[in-house]
């Protein structure tokens, strides 16, 4: 029963309300993309290449063969760009570092990370191919052509005259969205019983606990984290803090740094792994750590990431942003305005208003069952959880992709 109810879902049962993909062009600078994830609420947005000679004969000949002059070829977040800000000679001139091509962060994600599907795809379909790497499907969204009645030529040209804004949501006139990991465990969660016995048993009967974790210790230069994080982000995990002894503090987590703009490169850079945990979290940098970084900055010779980066603590921020707001209401009263978010949560003071938790570890037992693990994480917005003992010993990590690979060999059986 489980199995052909997967191979009866198309993906697009799981597109329903999904909001259309906000995008970048392939030939962004990195300035671009900074730019577009600080004014957008989405942690990634979509690389795409397109060629316009041939969208444009597609446009005029009304084919039918919609979208083939148009691909995404990846995804960027903010710990793309501050990963790439901590390189040893991007940190002496960051504003220089920022105006090289997107293409070079790019070059460094994993092949098939992003993944075009057709709507009528089953879900099964959708999850080999989670399971062979992909992160993200893309699925295009239902035509407008079918909808509205506007022809192809027509929603060329629109798109024409949108394509002067740094990011777009339609591609030859049409738009698409992308199903997660998250997405599926979503899904597979509101069928559960269909998969009986399977998510009763525990993690560690299952044999999905991942001993193969990216760690580093809590008094280590957080500069040395700087592999693990781009594999984590790579793998859809985390990096484990711990002490000399094992026990598990705390995790430097892609999801936390993807919430911080682009000024954490400088923590990185100056500050413990241990100490890089406590800048993150939830509530802004401290200032005694703010003015640490400033200090090491210095010491480092690495004056200008100390100019061109305004570090601010919560304080600071809170002051800085009523002396803006207050500056803002007097240029408007004598006829000047300024540019707004247009209602978006923007970053500053290297944390972002979108952060609705603290800092802390999502955790559970070797014992716990599959099913409460699942719950666990998507309560969270986590696509891994922590496994440790009862006296915070680290044993492993267990994963969205590990779960799925569980429910896959469980249909093999069936």
């Amino acid at each position: 029963m489980a199995v052909s109810f997967l191979q009866e879902r198309e993906v697009s049962d799981l597109c329903l309300g999904k909001p259309p993909l906000r995008s970048l062009s392939a030939t962004s600078t990195i300035a671009d993309a900074l730019a577009a994830l600080k004014n957008s609420e989405d942690s990634f947005i979509s690389v795409w290449n397109c060629d316009h000679r041939r969208c444009k004969k597609e446009a005029s000949e009304e084919s039918e063969e919609e979208g083939e002059c148009c691909g995404c070829v990846g995804k960027v977040c903010m710990v793309d760009v501050i990963c790439f800000l901590c390189r040893e000679d991007n940190l002496l001139s960051p504003s220089q570092a920022l105006k090289a091509p997107l293409s070079v962060i790019l070059s460094q994600a994993p092949p098939q990370i992003v993944v075009h599907l057709e709507p009528s795809s089953s879900l099964l379909e959708a999850i080999d191919l989670i399971l062979q790497g992909a992160q993200n499907l893309v699925v295009p969204i239902i035509a407008p052509t079918k909808r509205s009645g506007i022809s192809r030529r027509k929603q060329h040209q629109i798109q024409i005259q949108k394509s002067s804004s740094t990011t777009t949501t339609s591609h030859n006139g049409r738009e698409f969205c992308w199903l997660t990991q998250e997405d599926v465990i979503r899904f597979l969660l509101g069928s559960i019983g269909l998969f009986t016995p399977l998510p009763a048993l525990s993690i560690d009967a299952l044999g999905i606990i991942s001993t193969d974790v990216l760690a580093i210790d809590y008094y280590s230069p957080a500069s040395m984290a700087l592999p693990a994080i781009s594999k984590s982000l790579a793998d859809q995990t985390s990096v484990a803090i711990v002490d000399s002894d094992g026990t598990f503090i705390g995790e430097i987590s892609p999801f936390i740094l993807g919430c911080c703009d682009e000024t954490v490169a400088a923590a990185i850079a100056t500050l413990s792994a241990g100490d890089l945990m406590a800048y993150i979290d939830g509530g802004g940098p401290p200032e005694d750590l703010v003015r640490v970084v400033k200090a090491r900055l210095r010491e480092k010779n690495l004056e200008k990431m100390l100019q061109e980066f305004t570090i601010l603590s919560p304080l600071a921020s809170e002051a800085s942003s009523a002396s803006s707001a207050s500056s803002s209401d007097e240029e408007s009263s004598s006829g000047r305005m300024r540019m707004r978010s247009g209602g978006r949560h923007s970053r500053s003071s290297s944390y972002s208003a979108r952060m609705v938790r603290k800092a802390e570890a999502i955790v559970c037992h070797p014992k716990s069952s599959l099913v409460a693990v699942m719950i666990q994480a998507i309560a969270h917005r986590v696509n891994y959880l922590w496994v440790i003992e009862d006296d915070c010993s680290l044993v492993g990590i267990v994963t969205f992709s590990s779960m799925l690979k569980v429910f896959r060999e469980h249909l093999e059986t069936m």
